[in-house]
């Protein structure tokens, strides 16, 4: 999976298909992704402490990972992402700029 939290990401399959988010959350082992404003469903919350109000409460649920596609900014395009190890260090790489992602 070479997709982190913090990405910007363009979905690339159904409801939100050619829109640009940046990632919330991953859940690795279902492979799963959160996306800041995206694929919004509705949920019935019950009043509790934090909550005293209830009712219907729109909020973000998890899309696959293959519906997204890192998107490089400066080549306004999605890529898809490798790796390469530079200094003894593997770095994530833009597939179409060929450039390094993780820049520390």
């Amino acid at each position: 999976m070479g997709i982190k939290k913090g990405d910007t990401v363009k979905i690339i399959t159904g409801k939100e298909k050619g829109k640009i988010g940046k990632v919330l959350r991953l859940d690795r082992p279902k492979n799963r992704v959160w996306i800041e404003k995206m694929n919004f469903v509705k949920r019935h919350q019950k009043p509790s402490q934090q909550h005293r109000q209830g009712g219907i409460v729109e909020k973000e649920a998890p899309m696959h990972i293959s519906n997204v596609m890192y998107y490089d900014e400066k080549l306004a395009k999605a890529t898809r992402i490798g790796h390469k190890v530079l200094k003894d260090q593997k770095v994530r790489v833009s597939k179409k700029s060929g450039e390094t992602l993780d820049s520390k």
